[in-house]
């Protein structure tokens, strides 16, 4: 009899802990999906944008390279290398944040638009701030001056040796620095907002002379239409620490945006081996001469 109800008392013992061990494991099953779906990662920018179905992107008001036109239709080299990579990415609409040259950077990181689409030069400081493609073009510096050509300039430094001599430069531009570098002074340069206010300053005589990239240049003059402007023909590259100045143009991403910065590449390249980036470039007054050839990001990051 002893035997007997000792059976029958360990018997409710054993379901309850049966029963206890399923309910915990049930328990710590449910928390785990919980915890699983509370810790999934972050879909990447790339992910995001093809899920919505378009991009923002920051660009300056600075043809060839990025602007608006009269009707309000967002173009330039780099707009339209964009749009056609974009679109083979999966996004099939970019939506324009305009703002000012100096102020690109600071809304990318800040999240204002996903990419930069503004022809930037890349340069191993910037590359401490953003995330480069490869280039889509390389480019030269241009000078304009008022017909005649009064005070005979022609290269920076010989805007430096002439006192008398203002030049006037897009805000953030990277001719700052070329500048700087060839001895102009910081009161000989003019700094304006945009490339149509460097017209304005050397129309009004602000400034003696204008400088920025050669294709913007050719592109606002041709837009004055004023005969009393003119290029520099004989103008002279400036050349900063033993190094040509001649610059390459990207698009830009976040840092931490590699993986669309890479399938941007990919699509990149193959441009680049059809010829069709020659094609788009050169509806923007842009020649085989400026083309990037081989160069990469980064090799130009590292300076």
């Amino acid at each position: 009899m002893k035997a007997k109800w000792t059976v029958l008392l360990l018997l409710p013992a054993l379901l309850l802990s049966a029963c206890g061990k399923e309910s915990t494991e049930t328990s710590n099953s449910s928390a785990g999906e919980k915890a699983g779906t509370v810790q999934a990662a972050p879909k990447d920018t790339l992910s995001k944008l093809r899920e919505q179905g378009y991009a923002t992107v920051g660009f300056a008001n600075e043809n060839p390279y990025a602007f608006k036109t009269a009707e309000g239709e967002l173009t330039g080299e780099a707009v339209e290398i964009a749009k056609v990579v974009l679109d083979r990415l999966g996004i099939h609409e970019i939506r324009g944040e305009l703002t000012e040259f100096s102020s690109l950077i600071a809304g990318l990181q800040a999240n204002r638009f996903d990419l930069i689409t503004a022809g930037m030069f890349i340069n191993p400081d910037r590359c401490k701030a953003v995330l480069f493609a490869d280039p889509e073009y390389s480019i030269g510096e241009g000078l304009a001056v008022k017909e005649g050509n009064p005070l005979k300039l022609n290269s920076y430094k010989s805007i430096a040796s002439t006192s008398e001599a203002k030049v006037a430069v897009m805000a953030g531009a990277i001719e700052i620095g070329y500048l700087q570098a060839s001895g102009v002074t910081e009161k000989q340069m003019v700094i304006v907002p945009d490339q149509d206010a460097a017209i304005s300053a050397l129309q009004s005589g602000r400034a003696d002379a204008i400088t920025m990239t050669g294709p913007a240049l050719q592109s606002r003059l041709d837009g004055a239409a004023d005969s009393k402007l003119e290029r520099v023909m004989n103008f002279e590259q400036p050349v900063v620490d033993g190094k040509s100045v001649r610059g390459y143009g990207a698009t830009a991403f976040r840092l931490e945006d590699t993986s669309f910065r890479d399938a941007f590449n990919a699509e990149l390249d193959k441009m680049k081996a059809s010829g069709e980036l020659l094609e788009i470039l050169k509806k923007f007054g842009f020649t085989e001469q400026e083309l990037p050839q081989e160069m990469t990001s980064a090799e130009l990051c590292a300076g």
